[in-house]
């Protein structure tokens, strides 16, 4: 039979096909434009606006000469991966260690210090481009598994939490995202080897890139039971899952190697309180009454805000990952769960709510919800309302996370 040629609609489609395909790529761009220039003109707007002290706030580390740079890469723990980056790791002798901190964005930002000739450029180039990457990705897992639909909300849930802030500043969550987004969805394309070397980069990007483990051993085993015999995982495979703890292990070595203790950024974190603890014990502290009443101490404005808006944030991802059990989505649980029940045993609340951002598998939830219109009209309001109001106590020296 022979072929009649295509009329010109039919053309355009073919062209156009690379374009639509390309989606995972201009959508999260996209995204991620619009919501760090927001981010980046509430801080610019902000410093003046409420920081009317001549003193430094804490942990500064440069002047003000660039707001931008001074406002995302000189506060609170940027400073710590700052001075990794540019002197190596202290342990004894300083009364915050910062063996603490996890080697991977240090050394990235150190590799590229000499193409952007300056620490703290380098790691704001670090951290913001793993969060693009890291966007790209997780839109290519969520519309593989679901539709662009529900990519589209997952993508823009994530960047506009209230604590998404903190991928544009020095900080390992953009990092630990990619990483831990980058070996889940390659593990589910059965491309192991790139699994396996994004587990090792989650398990030296931060302590709980462990729960990455138990994401990929129960994604091997439901790939093993439920696919033809043809198309299952190879045993050798196996060893992926233990990527994460490989690399933990390797951070575990080096500190052995310069400090005599493998377990130093354990004992380091007890410098800043961490230690571990039941969290019914953490949860016992909070509900302690106060002495003059809940009351009044409400009224007074006696009630440490910051705990309760760190502890909300805990029951908040705890019940979706049990909404995640309920939907036997049980690689995604447990990363929800351990993600959420590790930090919060630590003796601390402080920082939960920047903590459980990067418990990506909870926005693919959130996004499915998020098909009726009013609940994502009310996502999206109270997630942008939050973020602009922490990301300018962030920039004016205020801790919120």
């Amino acid at each position: 039979m022979e072929l009649r040629e295509r009329n010109p609609i039919q053309k355009a489609w073919t062209i156009s096909q690379p374009l639509t395909l390309a989606r995972w790529v201009w959508l999260p761009l996209l995204l991620f434009i619009i919501t760090r220039l927001g981010i980046a003109l509430i801080a610019y707007l902000a410093v003046p606006l409420i920081n009317d002290s001549t003193t430094p706030p804490p942990y500064h580390l440069r002047g003000t000469e660039n707001v931008l740079l001074d406002a995302f890469g000189s506060r609170w723990d940027t400073g710590f991966y700052v001075s990794i980056a540019e002197e190596g790791y202290k342990f004894e002798g300083v009364p915050l260690p910062s063996v603490a901190f996890f080697p991977l964005l240090p050394l990235l930002m150190r590799a590229i210090i000499p193409l952007v000739g300056d620490t703290l450029a380098a790691g704001l180039v670090v951290s913001n481009m793993a969060l693009l990457l890291a966007m790209m990705l997780f839109y290519r897992l969520v519309a593989e598994s679901w539709d662009e639909q529900v990519a589209d909300r997952a993508v823009w849930y994530l960047l506009i939490f209230p604590t998404a802030f903190f991928g544009a500043a020095i900080y390992s969550e953009s990092l630990f995202l990619l990483t831990a987004i980058g070996s889940f969805y390659f593990a589910r394309r059965q491309y192991w080897e790139l699994a396996a070397l994004l587990g090792i980069a989650a398990g030296l990007t931060r302590f709980t890139g462990v729960i990455v483990f138990p994401v990929l051993l129960l994604e091997w085993l439901r790939q093993w039971k439920g696919t033809d015999e043809g198309k299952r995982p190879s045993l050798p495979t196996l060893l992926v899952p233990f990527a994460p703890l490989a690399g933990l292990g390797t951070f575990m070595l080096y500190l052995q190697s310069a400090f005599g203790d493998p377990l130093a950024f354990v004992h380091g974190a007890e410098a800043w309180g961490r230690v571990p603890q039941s969290p019914l014990a953490t949860i016992g502290d909070l509900l302690q009454h106060p002495a003059e009443g809940w009351g009044t101490a409400v009224l007074a404005g006696h009630i440490h805000f910051d705990n309760w808006i760190d502890f909300s944030m805990v029951l908040l991802f705890l019940g979706l990952g049990i909404a995640l059990l309920v939907k036997k989505r049980w690689s995604e649980a447990a990363f929800v769960l351990l993600g959420t029940l590790i930090p919060f045993s630590s003796g601390l609340l402080m920082s939960q709510r920047r903590y459980v951002w990067v418990l990506f598998p909870a926005f693919i939830l959130l996004a499915q919800w998020g098909k009726r219109p009013y609940l994502d009209k009310l996502i999206t309001a109270m997630s942008l309302l939050g973020m602009a109001l922490f990301t300018a106590l962030f920039v004016n020296g205020y801790w919120v996370g």
